[in-house]
């Protein structure tokens, strides 16, 4: 029978059972605390909480324009500071669960937090007396008030109240609903791929009501009434994580995540003088607790980076009982360092991705705004909802892909997800392209329609930019979930999801650099800049379009050299040495176990 046990991230052998407790810190009940009843609870927060943040991120914009009569450029920079700094604080959320908290505690602290921050939002645009005087900011811009002093500190700090509990509160949502299954179980593990699917589907219906149904209400109600509905969505979600408090199968935070990390930097530099011995046994932790089991949570040394082994070295001195855990770590501690290590590239190459996104929730915003948004006589489009148009896509698309696209691709490749993650985010990269050449083409189209005819396009003009990066999306984004998580380490989870998370905060934060540094670089070859103006009838938003086009290509053909490397970077090494007994030091036999998650990637 096949043991549950395994090996933590530092070397520790846990049983699979033994890690899971209910909400009094007892051992969980398989037949009580597991499965896709407490799902269904982690669901309504996710479904509900992007629902919230959603709804104010991406119709920020308007409100930071039209209320606070911040300039063209400083909003799109508020915009996406704001959003980045969402993303990146998934860090903090998963450090504080996996090492201090666990995931409910932090999801039911940070959550209240977020909500604080949305009835800050909305007390603030109810009440004139803390906003600056109403202003049109098309025809009278330059004499319009800025929000400035207690106006404006009262609007930032509502705003980062709701980005430090969202940001704290995402990574969270993914990791708890994982931990309902237990891995080892055949059964479960067939649920918890259902559960991932059904958790981008709740995000996309989430960001598909909050585009359409409020957004459209922040439209023509108010944003004050827009941002309590973003309120009551979110205390909804906190109700639905509540009530299903009986149910979870919790995974105790197990101290610090970044100490045993820092312990194989501080133990190989320590014994870099040292030489790795052709004798696996003077390396601690290379050999199973127990060499008939079935143990997939031992890992065996490979050759990648090979400084790092180093801190494995056990000394012949006879003293290797009083040596530090700064000074000796495990083979299975090392490892896990190096799949860290080995997935920041392919992390780094999404970063222009998520450029464009910055893109479509600001300057395609703006666009939207100067054309034609009449649908019929007494309706028209809100531009933020047409940031929607990529869900739409990924809720339908995403059935059709599993259904028809996932069996074909299986009969050519012989891969059982039909394309590895690797491709799936290199194909992803490269269609997102066309979504910034199709937005410079519509753009020059509409400013040209504008300034030399005087004539108003239909918004429909600019839909294809957002279809052609749901398709990207679909395939990028669920492509990086789907790559970190085979690369998931054991006492990490949420540590691992919050990184994936961090790629869409640098890619808003490098929105900021680029709008800043295009101004400043044009500024002294067209006068004013790309993007100085608040009028894009002014600016050259084609030009920043094609740009982007040129960098994503760029990022592309990066891409395609780092995936090149991290599959040639994987065990089996061309150097290899073998043991005592004739097998080999570095690459697993037959009957050992692979690297978590190498079995299926690249």
């Amino acid at each position: 029978m096949k043991t549950t046990e395994r090996q933590d991230y530092r070397g520790k052998w846990i049983s699979e059972e033994a890690t899971t407790v209910d909400w009094r810190g007892r051992p969980s009940n398989p037949n009580k605390h597991a499965g896709m009843t407490p799902v269904a609870f982690v669901l309504g927060l996710q479904g509900f909480e992007i629902m919230a943040i959603a709804a104010v991120g991406n119709n920020l914009i308007t409100y930071v324009i039209n209320e606070m009569h911040f300039s063209l450029s400083k909003s799109a920079n508020i915009v996406t500071n704001f959003i980045g700094t969402v993303f990146i604080l998934a860090l903090l959320g998963g450090y504080l669960s996996d090492s201090y908290l666990g995931c409910f505690w932090t999801m039911l602290t940070f959550g209240f937090l977020e909500l604080s921050g949305f009835i800050l939002l909305s007390v603030q645009a109810h009440l004139p007396q803390l906003k600056p005087l109403k202003c049109n900011m098309v025809t009278d811009g330059e004499n319009c008030e800025e929000a400035k002093g207690f106006k404006s500190l009262i609007f930032f700090v509502a705003l980062y109240l709701v980005a430090l509990g969202s940001g704290c509160v995402k990574p969270n949502m993914i990791a708890h609903g994982a931990d309902q299954f237990n891995q080892t179980d055949p059964n479960h593990s067939n649920k918890l791929s259902k559960y991932f699917n059904a958790a981008y589907f709740a995000f996309s219906i989430g960001e598909l009501v909050a585009l359409t149904l409020l957004v459209w209400v922040q439209t023509h109600s108010g944003m004050d009434v827009g941002f309590g509905i973003s309120a009551a969505a979110m205390a909804l979600g906190l109700i639905s994580l509540i009530c299903g408090t009986f149910l979870y199968r919790n995974k105790p935070p197990q101290g610090s995540i970044l100490t045993p990390i820092a312990q194989v930097f501080v133990a190989a530099i320590l014994k870099r003088k040292h030489f790795c011995p052709i004798d696996p046994r003077m390396l601690r932790g290379s050999q199973s607790k127990d060499p008939n089991s079935d143990n997939d949570g031992n890992l065996q040394l490979t050759e990648r980076f090979r400084f790092l082994n180093k801190a494995c070295i056990e000394l012949e001195d006879g003293n290797n009982e009083r040596e530090s855990p700064w000074s000796l770590c495990t083979v299975n501690q090392v490892e896990q360092v190096k799949i860290l290590i080995s997935i920041i590239p392919i992390f780094a190459c999404t970063i222009i991705f998520n450029t464009i996104l910055a893109q479509l929730q600001t300057f395609s915003v703006q666009q939207g705004s100067s054309m034609n948004t009449q649908l019929t006589k007494s309706f028209h489009i809100p531009p933020a909802s047409l940031q929607s148009i990529p869900y739409m896509i990924l809720i339908f698309i995403l059935p059709l892909y599993d259904t028809f696209f996932v069996p074909f691709a299986r009969k050519v490749t012989g891969h059982n997800s039909g394309i590895t993650p690797l491709q799936r985010i290199g194909f992803g990269l490269f269609v997102a392209t066309f979504s910034m050449i199709s937005a410079a083409i519509m753009e020059n189209k509409r400013r040209n329609a504008a300034v030399n005819s005087n004539k108003t396009l239909s918004v429909f003009w600019i839909t294809p930019q957002f279809l052609i990066f749901g398709i990207s999306e679909m395939f990028t984004a669920v492509g990086l979930i789907e790559f970190f998580y085979k690369q998931s380490l054991r006492g990490m989870q949420s540590f691992l999801t919050a990184i994936t998370y961090c790629s869409y905060s640098f890619g808003f934060y490098l929105s900021s650099v680029l709008v800043y540094l295009v101004n400043k670089i044009t500024s002294h070859s067209s006068g004013g800049g790309w993007l100085s103006e608040n009028n894009l009838n002014k600016d050259r938003l084609d030009l920043f379009y094609w740009l982007l086009a040129a960098l994503s290509f760029i990022n592309f053909l990066n891409y395609l050299f780092w995936a090149n490397w991290y599959f040639h970077s994987r065990p089996p090494s061309a150097s290899q040495r073998p043991d005592f007994n004739g097998q080999d030091l570095y690459t697993p036999n037959p009957s050992t176990p692979k690297i978590a998650g190498d079995e299926n990637i690249p």
